[in-house]
């Protein structure tokens, strides 16, 4: 990774798709980083690497706040940004 991803690459989501309900409130809230499954009707968090039983996706820091926003509307609260 370049000097220059990591000053643009500053937040992580975090999202534990096992406990998903499907509800779509992520997909509203930031479509460019989420999207619904046609296949099991849960989220997707796009371009996301599994880690064990954690989907990561690095994000550039303007997309932090939206995230946040998904995050604390999801009704399971599986939904995390560190930043």
């Amino acid at each position: 990774m370049t000097k220059f991803m990591r000053w643009w690459l500053v937040a992580k989501v975090l999202y534990f798709r096992e406990k998903c309900i499907g509800c779509g409130v992520c997909v509203g809230t930031a479509p460019e980083q989420w999207e619904m499954s046609f296949t099991d009707g849960k989220s997707v968090l796009k371009n996301a690497e599994l880690r064990k039983d954690v989907f990561v996706l690095v994000i550039p820091s303007f997309a932090s706040a939206v995230n946040k926003q998904a995050a604390e509307a999801c009704p399971v609260k599986i939904i995390q940004v560190l930043e």
